[in-house]
């Protein structure tokens, strides 16, 4: 993780945003004590198959609910 300086941190931006671009953490700090992260926005569009392994679903998903059984007589 980089902590630098509001004032260091106009002098190295460009740096900095390749930094987080990269996935690294970059603090910038004020004199007041506030702080803020760069992070990276995501644009495009997602890559077919990037959620692969990251949903899941019950075995059970498309069975009756009890609420609703009236309903499925």
């Amino acid at each position: 993780m980089t902590t630098v300086d509001l004032a260091v941190a106009q002098q190295q931006l460009q740096a900095l945003t390749d930094e987080a671009a990269h996935g690294h953490d970059v603090i910038i700090t004020r004199a007041d004590g506030s702080a803020f992260k760069l992070v990276p926005v995501v644009t495009g569009t997602p890559r077919f198959g990037s959620a692969a392994g990251k949903i899941t679903m019950r075995d059970d998903f498309d069975a009756p609910l009890d609420e609703f059984e009236e309903y499925y007589r």
